[in-house]
């Protein structure tokens, strides 16, 4: 089923991208780079947050042939680009699932055309549209998919509340990471705001919405859906350090350069010794960081027991989220659905 849903998202957000391209270029033709970069930057993805649409959707007792719930759940991914595109923007980084970030690639081609004015700042100024421009193309992706009105009416303030939260979760993200240090306690509120809601518990309560099911699936995916989006960002958080970059996308060590203030870096740094402390400080988010800086960093944070109290969050809340699930409101297909996401969302290597 997971498989299936996903080719329905995709096909739904390639036609929904067509329609799209074709408008915006009868604007002008040099409007076609625009389209092109963001199509082929919604051509990668996991696709989890409109899969947590549907497996909401399913859940609550909706039936998986209705082909407007697809499209309603592409808008999310098209949410999701906007969120990544203006997050590489804020965090300087390079690139985005192995190729150049948005405002490096539009950085690139104003210097090989030889443009007048800077060429990072052009790069900037466009990924910041682009992103714009996804954002707008979310909420008209909704509004094409195909819902009646009483869907949309029930679903509109839920994708409201979500954006908002995703931009709550972005500043507090940004901010911590200009404090010298965070408490534990703190980057897991601000996991909860970044993923645990946007990620996983407002797509499914978008999907309850969907099925005309009211309220009473809404506590049940809170219960799920909150433990697990911790969970699945302390994934992320443990592969910002660790993870593989030819299978990541990202620069090795990125959120070390970055300075990145995550639980796993709280943990660390209420962890080690001060002579241990005072070396992390010196060298975490140091833009020039070497490999062997970043191997010193990985080496000290391995040290103070830090990766393994993640390993044992990420279990204990992905437990929590199953368990939530056994509730027998929720359909037997949507069960199999969220405890199949809950494993791609938890034990994943990008």
């Amino acid at each position: 089923m997971l498989s299936g849903s996903r080719l329905a998202i995709d096909r739904a957000l390639e036609g929904f991208l067509a329609r799209a391209h074709d408008e915006l270029t009868t604007i002008d033709s040099e409007l076609t780079p625009i389209s092109s970069a963001l199509g082929e930057f919604l051509a990668g993805g996991k696709r989890l947050r409109p899969l947590f649409v549907v497996a909401g959707y399913i859940g609550a007792g909706g039936s998986p042939d209705d082909g407007a719930i697809y499209s309603a759940a592409a808008s999310v991914e098209l949410l999701q680009a906007c969120a990544l595109i203006h997050d590489d923007m804020m965090d300087g980084s390079d690139t985005r699932r192995g190729a150049p970030s948005m405002h490096r690639r539009f950085e690139r081609s104003h210097r090989e055309r030889h443009g007048i004015g800077n060429s990072e700042n052009f790069g900037t100024a466009t990924a910041l549209l682009i992103g714009d421009l996804a954002l707008v193309w979310s909420t008209q992706a909704l509004n094409l998919a195909g819902l009646s009105a009483a869907r949309l009416q029930a679903v509109n303030p839920i994708f409201d509340i979500m954006r908002v939260e995703l931009m709550a979760g972005q500043y507090l993200d940004m901010h911590g990471s200009s404090r010298d240090a965070m408490s534990i306690d703190d980057a897991l509120k601000i996991a909860t705001y970044k993923s645990g809601k946007y990620t996983i518990e407002r797509p499914l309560h978008f999907g309850a919405a969907l099925s005309g099911a009211g309220d009473e699936f809404l506590p049940i995916y809170t219960e799920y859906g909150i433990p697990l989006g911790i969970a699945f960002q302390m994934r992320d958080d443990l592969l910002g350090v660790f993870g593989d970059s030819s299978v990541t996308g990202k620069p090795a060590g990125d959120d070390l350069i970055e300075g990145k203030r995550t639980a796993l870096i709280a943990y660390a740094q209420q962890n080690l010794a001060t002579n241990e402390l005072n070396e992390f400080a010196k060298l975490f988010g140091q833009k020039n960081l070497t490999l062997d800086g970043i191997d010193t960093l990985r080496a000290l944070i391995q040290r103070s027991g830090a990766v393994d109290f993640i390993e044992k969050l990420i279990e204990e809340k992905t437990i929590l989220a199953l368990e939530a699930i056994n509730d027998p409101k929720i359909s037997h297909s949507g069960r199999e659905l969220l405890s199949e996401l809950a494993i791609k969302a938890t034990q994943r290597s990008a």
